[in-house]
């Protein structure tokens, strides 16, 4: 197991180190800085000092290294937005983001399994066709497009959920049920497919002749055999929800990660977009190394092999 983990957090940190790399000069390609924060009629000294003080005025390879070396004690530089670290800046931010994905994972997985078990029991028959069609729909619609329509029908029209902001329950529940609609759609395809496979075994047709609940096949036979494709797509569904969080927390105000991320592009604010996507690859990172675990106990061929 040992050498399994270490396998797996190897591949992680090579990944994270070339976004790491990527992330840093694909920012500087935006521009300067100065451009936005000084004004238009700023003097060359003005720029210069401007410059200076954020070390921008050094080579491109000078300020990597320089970033590297700052990482290795995780100090990843000053926002020039808020005056103040920029480590800081997006851990003020980023419990917020994991509050959402942690309240709608478990949404996700729990709703998935039970219309995906239910749908396989009867293939073809009315509630498995129902249930088909609008995990497709809720799989294929873009999530920027649900948070819109969102806010125009529960918060223009009925006026009965707030658009922006996480003052009460009420503000979470247009962002999180935007966020479970596409992994939840996934996730009822991928479980209603290994259940229906796992129905279809010998081992459930034994329990079945010997006259085992229809309840007790589904969720305790079946179920287990057909779980390991189902870890797999719901640790890519759980990473993608903490990236679907930049464009729902950008629509509906919601002050997470994702907002922070997209400010900063906007405001050339190189030293938090590298810290934002620096803690949202770690938080990534560890749920996949925690899902490879979990495969891998379920599963003892994965970490022999």
């Amino acid at each position: 197991m040992g050498n399994f983990i270490f396998k797996r957090s190897l591949q992680s940190v090579l990944s994270l180190a070339l976004l790491i790399i990527l992330v840093f000069f694909l920012a500087r390609f935006t521009g300067s800085p100065a451009d936005l924060y000084l004004p238009l009629d700023a003097t060359e000294e003005m720029r210069d000092q401007f410059n200076q003080r954020f070390g921008f005025d050094d080579p491109v390879y000078v300020q990597f290294f320089r970033f590297l070396g700052g990482l290795l004690q995780f100090d990843l530089g000053e926002s020039i937005q808020y005056s103040k670290p920029a480590v800081e800046v997006v851990l003020q931010a980023f419990p917020t983001t994991l509050m959402l994905a942690a309240i709608t994972m478990p949404i996700v997985i729990a709703v998935a399994i039970v219309t995906g078990s239910l749908a396989a029991f009867r293939p073809g028959g009315l509630f498995d066709r129902i249930a088909s069609l609008i995990s497709l729909i809720g799989a294929s619609t873009p999530n920027f497009w649900v948070a819109i329509v969102g806010v125009i029908v529960f918060a223009v029209w009925l006026r009965v959920l707030p658009t922006s902001g996480t003052g009460t329950p009420w503000h979470w529940v247009l962002p999180v049920a935007v966020l479970c609609l596409r992994p939840t759609g996934v996730l009822v395809q991928v479980v209603r497919s290994s259940m229906i496979t796992a129905l279809s075994s010998a081992y459930v047709k034994t329990a079945r002749a010997k006259g085992v609940r229809a309840r007790a096949i589904v969720f305790v036979h079946a179920l287990r055999n057909a779980l390991l494709p189902v870890i797999t797509v719901a640790s890519d569904q759980a990473a993608g929800i903490v990236n679907g969080a930049v464009i729902v927390e950008t629509v509906f105000g919601f002050p997470g990660i994702g907002k922070l991320m997209i400010d900063s592009v906007l405001l050339r604010d190189f030293a938090v977009i590298q810290a934002a996507v620096l803690v949202t690859a770690l938080a990534v990172f560890i749920i996949n190394i925690v899902v490879d675990i979990t495969y891998a106990l379920v599963d003892p061929r994965i970490r022999h092999s």
